[in-house]
């Protein structure tokens, strides 16, 4: 069987990790689709769709995980929530289950007969990508809350300057 997994990813955290080695131990494929991927360089969403494709392939790797048995793929946002199975299965391979623990998408993929298996959270209390970009934004530690793969490309893109740099920005009215 082949499952999807869906999230912003906003960055890729060990919880992820743990959660993608638990669908793996369930399902034959996992497809890790990356939502909002036309959402980027925002406090709440500062990595852009290919970082974090990259984020998550590199983390998947740096774990020893057959990626011969996983698809990575992105899908934008759409408003009209009615249409939003019918746009992510026109962008998706085909799946058997999908793991969700969001209730909008829950719903949403239930009513378009899809099986759906809640996601039992992990550490939820830290392993939450909030909590890692508030703690980026504190100059606190994050570090230890990703695989170290994706501290290394966050490090290397200057992902903490750049969420330092929304935040502030962000925080001042707009001149024009």
């Amino acid at each position: 069987m082949r499952a999807l997994y869906m999230g912003r990813f906003q960055p890729f955290h060990l919880g992820h990790l743990e959660v993608v080695k638990r669908i793996l131990e369930e399902n034959e494929e996992i497809i890790i689709a990356v939502g909002s991927a036309n959402h980027n360089y925002h406090i709440k969403s500062p990595f852009t769709a290919g970082e974090r494709v990259w984020m998550i392939h590199e983390a998947l790797k740096e774990a020893g995980l057959d990626l011969c048995k996983i698809y990575i793929l992105t899908y934008p946002n759409i408003e009209n929530n009615a249409m939003w199975y019918a746009h992510i299965k026109s962008l998706l391979p085909p799946f058997d289950v999908a793991y969700s623990g969001n209730p909008l998408t829950q719903i949403l993929l239930m009513e378009n007969q899809i099986k759906v298996k809640p996601i039992e959270m992990i550490k939820r209390d830290i392993y939450s990508a909030t909590v890692i970009r508030e703690r980026m934004l504190k100059g606190e530690k994050w570090e230890d809350l990703v695989p170290q793969a994706v501290a290394k490309i966050i490090k290397e893109i200057k992902g903490v300057d750049r969420l330092k740099f929304l935040a502030k920005s962000e925080s001042e009215p707009m001149v024009y």
